[in-house]
This record gives C-alpha cells, structure tokens and sequence, in this order.
C-alpha cells in the first residue's frame, strides 16, 4: 500500500499512513481556531478534523491507488495512457504516480517518431503537451504537418474538430520565443474556438472551450480547476470514472486538512508577533499570504516548506506597507540601511514604529537560515538577508520618486519593478526551503532568469488591475503610467494590448526557463515557479467592488469547500 509522509521539513507536524489497518487520524498540535481577519473570513473559525471522528478508509483509499497504478503500467494503447496522465494532472492526485507517469513519457520520448503514430489533432497536441509540461525538448515542428502543403495555412477539415482546436490552443501555451508555428497554432485555434463557442449548441462544449481560452491549463492552476474536472470526468473508454472520482475525493480531503492546520499554524506565528495591533494600517491577511505557498508549492509532503514560505511573504507585504503607508523618505532610508546591516543594534536607528517589524524580520529569517543548516548542511542566511537588503533598495528608490513626483522611464520602472515585486526574494528563499544548491547541478544564479520572468508577470499583471487593494492608501505607480508618458499618442486601450503582449512574451521566456531547469534535482522548484506565475492572475483580478471574487472562490474550494458539491 501506499504510504504518505507529511511534512519532511522538518518532521515536526504529522505523520499520515495510508495503507495501515487503522483509520487514519489527525492529530493537530495547534490551536483548533484561529483569526481569520480577511474579507470573508472575519469570524473564528473552528477546525475540526472530520477523518478523526468519521474514520478514514485508508485500505480503500491503498486499493484505489493500486487499480490506477496497474492501469497506468498494463494500458496497451498509448492514447489511453496519455489521456489518464492528463486526467491525473487535472484533478491534482499525479503526485502518487510520478514513476508510473514518468515511465510512460519517457517511453513516448524515446520513440523518435512518437507524433507520428497518433492520428488525429488531440491526441498529438497531448503528447506534446505531457512532454513539454516535464521538461522534454520535442520539436513544435510536428504542427507543420497540419499545413496545407500550397499555401501554408491550416487546413479546413481541422475547423470543425473542436476537440483538436482545445488540444492545440492547449498545446501552443508552451511556446518559447521564436517558436512561430505556435504562434500560428495559437492564433488559428483561439480564432475557431471563438467561432465555435459562437456557434455551438452544446452548453457542455460551450462551457469547456470558454474555460480553454480563458484559463488554458499550462497557464493556470490545476488545483482551482480540479473540482470542476472531477465533476465532470466521464472515464476514459468506460474504465476509471468512479476509481478517479473516489481517489480524487478522499485525497482532496486529506490535502484540505494539511492545509488547514497549516493555515492554523501561520496564523498563529503571525499573531504572535503582535504588528497587526501595533501597526494598524499594516494589512492583516495571513489567509491571503498563505494561499500563495498553498498554491505553488503543491505536493501535500511539503507542509512545513508552506508554512516557513508563508512567512516569508508576509514580510513582503509587511516591507510593502511600511514603504507605502508609512513612512517618510527620511525614516525609509533609515530602515532600508539597517536592513542591509542586518544587525540588532541597528534598530536604535529606527523610528519606534519600525523597530518591532525589523526585529520580526530579522529573527524570522535568521530562524528559517538555521532551519536549512540544520536539515541541508549549508547556510544561506548571507544571501537571504542579501535579497531583503535588495527588495528595500528597490521600495526606497520607488518612493523617492513618487515623493518627487518623478515619472520614471519604462524600463527604469521596469528593472527597479522586478525586484519590488518581491518574486525575487521569494524564490531565493524557496530554493534554499526546497534543498537546493547542495547536492544538486543548479546554483541560485540558475535561477536568475526565471525569477525575473516571473517577476515580470507579477509586476505587469498588478498594473494592469484597474484596482488597488483596499487597504492600500499610499501612492503607487505603473508601468501604464510610465508608458503614456513616453508614447503620448498611446490610448489607454493601446497601452494594456502593449502589457498583455508583453505577459505572452514573459510567458514563452519562462516557458524556456522551466525546460533548462526541469532535472529531477530542481523539477520541484521550477514547477513552483510555474505555480506562482499562474497565481498571479487570482491575485490582481479585481472587480468593479475591489474584491478577488476568483481568489475568495479558490480559499474556499481549497480550505472549506466540497468537491462534491
């Protein structure tokens, strides 16, 4: 049977054994209610460990794993075995059959002519897909083959294949720059599949080419589309709709009650640290800064991974805060010299409000470095504390010139942005939380270019939001801004067409990024980094009433909801 272990980092939370006789239990060392002071989430909420007073079956649970697990070693036909790795991927539970999936990929990828054997548009789109998602370099030069051969253009027959549209508008968002038959690709599939959804009777096809275009699946979170896939999974050729549906469930449910005590745990520490009562402005949202690791890094065993990266970012927006809301230019400059200090004697330097928040940050990273010693052998508190020193360099020169009134250049902006943004500082620390740099081929330099695309995506994603949070009431600015400046003829309209192209650009650099770096000592971190670029749009899509209403629903459905429902 199998066996699960939750939290390796450090071993300090629970232990979950699926495939023991005995019901599985939780048991939850920490407080079973927390404060949740966020917009839907103001009142005390109580955990109760549901499996600990139902029982959990993990002999069932143990049989379910087994029955994919042979399916995914005897399937003859290779279509079938792509379509159950996809249908893995969706609902989110691949992570208990990376060597069977693995396995089979590698057998696709070592058959040279693998495209070839597959005759109709979906299921080559698939396999290009699977490969590229795993770091395989395969050729887009395989969707020449769907070219008319006198004028170049896709052919007409492939219009009217809705399902081979969805493959290829699915597969052309793994396109890296310079790759212009996926440019191709893209264009003609969103074009018909706009046509389509025009034209289409079918509300069940019409439903699933609106959330092709709108969140095609390399760009989005699996984990917030995997209910709606679940729910309207139908086997592959009569076999595993009820198999894939119960596993899906009983292991959404264990993933749901990790999550929540970790949530616990962060709010607690961040209650402990007593700024949110200190300093009023400062947002309090421990719930929105833990749903970030929750969504990046995605693998139920790195609990205690989350929770140290949760605290991470809390200081991110907690730096952003002081720098936004707080501060004079005078104070700012003082407390952005005593972080590239880094020492407790520094505060004397400090006005009294920012003298709780450096020694927060100080022994919260000094914490988090002794933590990786001790489990990885190495310290990297030098280039953690490197990174914040950096990121309140860049908050520094941004308030200077909002306070001069100084309208930066675009690609001033821009290179000062990448570190603003805080991706940055956050994959640094991710690196050394995921145990890389010491018994692996990559070092944090590595890594450079796929923080700053991701940094990118962040940055021009947040200003092209037509809304602030709404505890925000410093000034801030924009890369639009910026950008009506220099092109004074450029519209509104124009000048966001400019930023979404340049996202698309970002996307095929990290696309890059993600299949230099996907070797099996750092496939966990590039494909965190993959996560947190896709999380970027839940984040900064606001609505007309300055709400998240996509991030509330994603909470909701990962911490209180029911896939069943």
């Amino acid at each position: 049977m199998a066996n699960i272990t939750i939290a390796f980092y450090p071993s300090q939370l629970y232990l979950c054994q699926i495939g023991s006789k005995r019901s599985f239990q939780v048991s939850c060392r920490s407080s079973n209610k927390w404060d949740v002071q966020e917009e839907l989430f103001k009142e005390t909420s109580h955990l109760q460990t549901s499996y600990y007073n139902d029982g959990f079956n993990s002999t069932k649970f143990g049989l379910l794993v087994k029955d994919v697990k042979y399916a995914l070693r005897t399937q003859i036909n290779s279509t079938n075995n792509l379509v159950l790795v996809d249908a893995l991927q969706r609902m989110g539970i691949e992570h208990h059959f990376q060597q069977e999936i693995q396995s089979i990929l590698q057998k696709e990828y070592e058959q040279s002519a693998c495209f070839y054997k597959y005759q109709n548009h979906h299921d080559i789109s698939l396999c290009f897909r699977l490969l590229r998602q795993e770091g395989y370099h395969v050729s887009a030069d395989v969707f020449k083959r769907f070219k008319n051969n006198d004028d170049g253009t896709f052919g007409l027959n492939l219009s009217q294949d809705v399902n081979g549209l969805i493959g290829l508008y699915e597969a052309s968002q793994l396109g890296v720059e310079g790759e212009h038959i996926l440019d191709e690709v893209a264009n003609f599939s969103g074009d018909h599949l706009n046509a389509c959804l025009a034209n289409s009777d079918s509300c069940d096809e019409a439903r699933i080419i609106k959330e092709t275009l709108k969140y095609p699946y390399h760009k989005s979170l699996a984990s917030c589309k995997a209910k709606s896939f679940i729910n309207n999974f139908k086997g592959i050729n009569g076999w595993g709709r009820s198999t894939l549906q119960e596993l899906a469930n009983m292991d959404y449910s264990i993933t749901k009650e990790i999550h929540q005590h970790e949530l616990a745990q962060v709010s607690r520490w961040w209650k402990s640290l007593g700024l949110a009562e200190e300093l009023k402005l400062l947002r309090d949202q421990p719930l929105k800064w833990y749903t970030w690791p929750m969504a990046v890094l995605q693998d139920p065993r790195m609990s205690q991974q989350r929770i140290e990266l949760a605290k991470c970012i809390s200081f991110v927006y907690v730096i952003d805060d002081i720098f936004d809301v707080y501060g004079t230019i005078e104070e700012l400059t003082l407390f952005t010299q005593a972080v590239n200090r880094w020492e407790l004697s520094a505060t004397t330097d400090l006005p009294e409000y920012m003298r709780s928040s450096y020694k927060a940050l100080y022994n919260t990273i000094n914490s988090i470095g002794y933590n990786i010693y001790k489990i990885y052998g190495q310290n990297p508190t030098q280039n953690l504390r490197n990174t914040w020193g950096n990121l309140c360099n860049a908050f520094l020169k941004e308030a200077k010139w909002f306070a001069s009134g100084v309208v930066p250049s675009t690609n001033e902006y821009l290179k000062n942005g990448l570190v603003s943004s805080g991706v940055g500082t956050i994959l640094v620390h991710m690196f050394y939380i995921l145990g890389l740099g010491v018994n692996s081929n990559i070092h944090l330099e590595d890594i450079s270019s796929m923080s700053s695309s991701g940094a990118m995506i962040l940055r021009l994603w947040d200003d092209l939001g037509s809304a602030k949070d709404e505890n925000q009431e410093g000034k801030d600015g924009s890369y639009i801004e910026c950008y009506m400046k220099e092109n004074k003829d450029a519209s509104i309209e124009l000048a966001r067409e400019h930023v979404i192209n340049l996202i698309e650009d970002e996307w095929k650099k990290l696309n890059k990024e993600h299949l230099l770096l996907m070797s099996p000592s750092s496939r966990s971190f590039s494909k965190a980094s993959l996560n947190s670029a896709r999380m970027v749009p839940l984040m900064y899509s606001y609505d007309h009433k300055q709400s998240l209403p996509i991030l509330q629903e994603y909470i909701k459905s990962m911490l209180y909801g029911d896939l069943s429902m």
